[in-house]
């Protein structure tokens, strides 16, 4: 196997003196995870952080060995996030449930644009909104996405409100309302791409996601959920 992509650094630990194992999340390719010669010195620190914008050669004999990567950056972005702990924690978030969460060597699809946005739009004013719209679509991407098109209980397409925890099917306001405490707020954001969102309907959206991963993919295949994601809504609040 031997491939050119480019991706963003999401997770990067040394082996052995001097070399590294690197996971880049990749264009065409998707989660890509290889090995890196020599990658530890001073000259090639700066490279190999997390968020990065990198070029990869990757490699190997055979196919079901470990690849072999030569890595080239592209863009700093790491040095966006280290400077601000809300933005810092956040992008562990997204590295952690990445590497976590989706296969290797399988396209992204999609699901790289809402990576690509995040990573380049987190100097704006609203960069947690397009962290939130990247996990919403992480749902989808992993199969496990909420169906917000009409009400559960009445089949009802106008005025939804709310989401089931059980279900994760939209709840219209008349039949909702009676349980609304015990109910998701409906992410009409969203579903109506907008990017200006109060805050409040961000953390509702992080609350929900976060439920909805636990349930659906943590619990059933047995996996432990990253510390840096639980309660990750209260991020909103300072924000």
């Amino acid at each position: 196997m031997k491939f050119v992509d480019e991706g963003y650094i999401i997770n990067c630990r040394k082996h052995g003196e001097k070399s590294l194992i690197l996971t880049v999340l990749c264009k065409h390719y998707g989660k890509v995870c290889g090995y890196v010669k020599a990658g530890v010195n001073k000259r090639n620190l700066a490279t190999y952080q997390l968020g990065n914008l990198v070029k990869i050669d990757a490699w190997s004999r055979v196919d079901d060995n470990m690849l072999s990567l030569k890595v080239e950056l592209i863009t700093p972005h790491a040095v966006n996030f280290l400077d601000d702990a809300a933005k810092l924690r956040v992008l562990s978030c997204l590295c952690s449930l990445s590497t976590i969460c989706l296969p290797e060597l399988q396209p992204l699809d999609r699901f790289y644009y809402w990576i690509e946005s995040f990573v380049n739009l987190v100097d704006e004013d609203n960069w947690i909104v397009h962290y939130s719209f990247l996990e919403f679509y992480l749902l989808e991407f992993l199969g496990i996405g909420l169906d917000l098109s009409e009400c559960a209980a009445t089949g009802a397409t106008d005025d939804l409100e709310f989401v089931s925890p059980k279900s994760a099917k939209a709840v219209c306001r008349t039949a909702g309302e009676p349980y609304k405490d015990r109910l998701f707020k409906f992410p009409h954001f969203i579903v109506d791409n907008n990017y200006n969102p109060s805050a409040m309907e961000v953390a509702d959206l992080l609350s929900m996601t976060e439920f909805f991963l636990k349930k659906n993919f943590f619990a059933i295949h047995n996996l432990k959920f990253p510390e840096c994601r639980v309660n990750l809504a209260q991020i909103v609040e300072n924000t």
